[in-house]
């Protein structure tokens, strides 16, 4: 364990974004903790595409509403909701409120593996050093 994940420490929320958007992502190997998370800040219509991980993940509905797709299920979810898609489901959001939508997406892994639908087989895993999405 390095010396970083022992010691208790403030990441900047500005080191975490990704690209010039709002969303951010927090890699939980890169800073000693056993989770990960995206905090997403969408516009109306915007959301990511399906795509499944090798472990559970919780979304946390903080502002809006979206509509969560998860397998062959679809979902609506109000601010203040929380919702759990299974280990390697296919699942993804879109918001479909007027204003904006703000989700705390839990990975329970203490890194990120995606796999997007429409690229089957190619893992996604980001990590701090990868900020250039």
């Amino acid at each position: 364990m390095t010396e970083q994940a022992r010691t208790p420490h403030i990441v900047p929320a500005e080191l975490l974004r990704m690209g010039t958007g709002r969303t951010r992502r927090f890699v939980g190997r890169d800073h000693g903790a056993g989770v990960s998370y995206f905090f997403v800040d969408n516009d109306p219509g915007q959301g990511p595409g399906i795509h499944r991980h090798p472990y559970t993940e919780t979304w946390v509905l903080m502002e809006g509403e979206a509509l969560l797709t998860i397998d062959d299920e679809q979902l609506h979810a109000h601010a203040g909701d929380t919702v759990t898609a299974p280990t390697w489901s296919w699942h993804g959001f879109t918001n479909v409120g007027t204003g904006r939508l703000r989700v705390l997406c839990i990975h329970a892994s203490e890194f990120i593996i995606q796999e997007w639908r429409d690229e089957p087989g190619v893992l996604d895993i980001p990590s701090l050093t990868d900020r250039t999405q």
